[in-house]
């Protein structure tokens, strides 16, 4: 499983690929101009194409770095596609482009501007990450349209589940895959996804049958157990915000162990590096 870091914090990405961890990283436009306000409170004078570009050089050569588009219409996203991939993907050859599977607002919208995206965008030979998967079905279509990458929301699969049954909870509250029941001794869905993780697992169950070769980003993951259990599914690459992976290298008996290494160095030991 490939690690994205779900972040425009350059620090953070400069620690992750430091780690040995990191081949790739997903953002949007807040998050990098959130970056950028910071960057320049520091006395930096760095421009947001500035910012994009070391995020990219940062990334590498044999990374992916998924940039946002901002329209809503098929012919608006394959414009600023076009317009992104050629001005950052020479600085590492490694720009995907997010694309939503559909920018539909309410039912009566055109549900398809994302697919036709997706399509053109392919023929175009620029790699697309198609975003807010939800359900299986749009997995499918993206992957069908040319998508490089899918991206379902696990996380925001669970906050759905959860506020339909009036949970109260945290964003990085866990939810179980197995997901939970009513107060009817119900297993509670969306249209037969019991959680997010479950919906990442229907999503690789079709993709392997067809042998289809779209990767599955597994996204808006909230916290290790969920990004665990993506990984017990097989799931190509998990995205994850740089605070869970801090999560995901914790814990109390490897704290307690490290003392007891250190307590276990003798001095004969200690001269054998001198």
């Amino acid at each position: 499983m490939e690690i994205f870091v779900d972040s425009a914090d350059l620090e953070e990405i400069k620690k992750a690929k430091e780690y040995g961890i990191c081949s790739g990283v997903t953002t949007n436009p807040s998050l990098i101009k959130q970056a950028v306000i910071r960057m320049k409170g520091d006395g930096k004078n760095v421009s947001m194409e500035d910012y994009i570009n070391m995020i990219c050089k940062t990334i590498g050569k044999n990374g992916s770095v998924s940039l946002e588009v901002i329209s809503l219409d098929a012919k608006g996203m394959v414009k600023e596609a076009g317009h992104l991939y050629e001005k950052f993907n020479p600085v590492a050859d490694n720009v995907a482009i997010k694309i939503p599977v559909s920018t539909s607002r309410h039912e009566k919208e055109d549900h398809y501007e994302g697919l036709k995206a997706i399509s053109v965008l392919d023929e175009k030979g620029i790699p697309v990450n198609a975003t807010l998967i939800m359900t299986p079905e749009q997995a499918l279509l993206a992957a069908k349209s040319g998508a490089k990458y899918v991206s379902p929301f696990a996380g925001r699969i669970d906050d759905w589940i959860r506020k339909n049954l009036g949970m109260k909870f945290g964003k990085s509250d866990y939810f179980p895959a197995e997901g939970t029941k009513n107060d009817k001794g119900e297993i509670v869905h969306d249209e037969g996804v019991v959680s997010g993780v479950d919906l990442v697992r229907k999503i690789l169950e079709v993709f392997g049958k067809y042998g289809i070769q779209t990767k599955v980003i597994a996204a808006s993951l909230r916290n290790y157990r969920q990004v665990r259990e993506v990984a017990e599914l097989g799931v190509h690459i998990a995205t994850i915000p740089f605070n869970v992976i801090e999560e995901m290298i914790k814990h109390p008996k490897t704290f307690e162990g490290v003392v007891k290494f250190s307590e276990d160095v003798i001095p004969e030991y200690s001269g054998l590096f001198k």
